[in-house]
């Protein structure tokens, strides 16, 4: 048999004897089923947010690439900055870009949006946008026709009502000064692809096109806006970004993804960090049923406790008793609840049992991503505050004077 020491014992026989008021023994199962529900609630609704922020990284990084490299000057030769790219072991891919913002019109509908213009071949390698084609393809999208091609969201084709095979105008309010002041540039375009990032933002104000019609409109020769690139590991770009800042330098600017969407983050952040401390309470309401349940317990331990210290044990055993005996609570509700919480997540990720409708979320299902730091978070938490819950009882249970218990015996 296995030595304890005599307050892992008597913890132990606390919680597995009879107790003399039967609902000392219902509040104990109440106040494990409170930690456990608490533990539960915490780590499905942190894996919810999880899943929610890692599908929106997603999608931003599916039309976005993880840095970008622009030059306040404009660039017209990026040689130099094609053999720094080419040399960096972090870097996978990178094309060049012209960004520019216009107005597209179709018929009496005109919407803006920022009009891109790409290498289709280089863009393939470096971001996942042409992959999220739903209709049409890129064979008209080279500028050796006579109307260029050009690649349009499904929301902004469905608020200009125009579909494949459709011509539309491109206007800039940046044209030629005549005798009438600023005229503006307007070319037209047909549409031969239609896209779905499954992000109203993108799909609404974001048209593709090849770069050659792009430099011709925007009257920018050879010159392009920047470079964009595709690295190994998207956790490396903040590193990667210095780097490249320190080698190009002046008049070079160097935005990483994290950068360019900081604000979108760090609400999602703040708002997972917002629905951890309001869980918690939770935890909280179950660790105020720790308290009365080992003030209770105290109540009717009263004359074992005064038979322990008359027999010698110490104030501070007698207080390890009680706090131990509230760990153990705390501890199976925890192991219940991350039991509980990880089979409900796995279930809801497996299964899809919760459906979103599609055209306000883009999301079919809840999605679900359950990381361990969550779990090692919200465990370490419930038992702190299960142990800080076992303190006054057990002090008050240390304090006992043994003469009043056993007075009458």
């Amino acid at each position: 048999m296995v030595n304890l020491p005599y307050q892992i014992f008597i913890a132990i026989r606390y919680l597995k004897s009879k107790k003399r008021y039967k609902g000392v023994s219902v509040n104990t199962a109440i106040s494990i089923g409170g930690v456990a529900v608490g533990v539960m609630a915490l780590l499905v609704v942190l894996s919810v947010m999880s899943g929610f922020q890692q599908d929106l990284q997603r999608k931003i990084l599916g039309a976005n690439a993880h840095i970008v490299i622009r030059n306040f000057r404009g660039m017209d030769d990026y040689t130099r900055v094609a053999e720094k790219l080419n040399a960096d072991k972090d870097v996978a891919a990178f094309a060049p870009f012209v960004l520019g913002q216009v107005m597209v019109s179709y018929g009496k509908r005109a919407h803006g949006v920022y009009v891109r213009g790409i290498d289709p071949v280089a863009e393939a390698r470096t971001t996942e946008l042409l992959s999220h084609i739903r209709e049409g393809g890129l064979e008209r999208l080279y500028p050796d026709n006579d109307v260029p091609g050009i690649i349009i969201g499904k929301e902004l084709s469905a608020n200009l009502g125009v579909f494949i095979g459709d011509k539309v105008n491109i206007v800039s309010p940046i044209g030629e000064i005549g005798p009438m002041g600023m005229l503006p540039r307007v070319k037209q375009f047909r549409v031969v692809a239609i896209f779905e990032m499954g992000m109203f933002e993108y799909d609404t104000n974001l048209v593709l096109t090849h770069m050659r019609p792009a430099q011709e409109f925007f009257g920018m020769k050879d010159e392009i806006t920047g470079v964009q690139l595709r690295l190994h590991d998207i956790y490396k770009a903040t590193e990667v970004k210095k780097r490249l800042q320190k080698s190009l330098g002046f008049p070079f600017s160097v935005l990483d993804w994290m950068q360019m969407n900081k604000n979108l983050f760090s609400a999602l952040k703040l708002e997972k960090f917002a629905m951890f401390v309001i869980l918690v309470l939770i935890v909280l309401v179950a660790s105020f049923n720790i308290i009365s349940n080992l003030i209770m317990n105290v109540i009717e331990k009263s004359r074992e406790i005064a038979i322990l210290k008359a027999i010698g044990a110490t104030s501070g055993g007698i207080m390890t008793v009680f706090m131990l005996q509230g760990l153990f609570i705390g501890l199976v509700g925890t192991v219940i609840g991350i039991t509980g919480g990880y089979s409900l997540g796995f279930i809801l990720n497996r299964y899809e049992i919760i459906k979103l409708p599609a055209d306000v979320y883009y999301l079919s299902h809840l999605p679900v991503k359950m990381e361990l730091i969550d779990f090692i978070t919200v465990s370490c938490s419930a038992l702190v505050i299960s142990f800080l819950a076992t303190l006054y009882p057990a002090w008050q249970a240390a304090r006992l004077d043994p003469v009043e218990p056993l007075r009458y015996e």
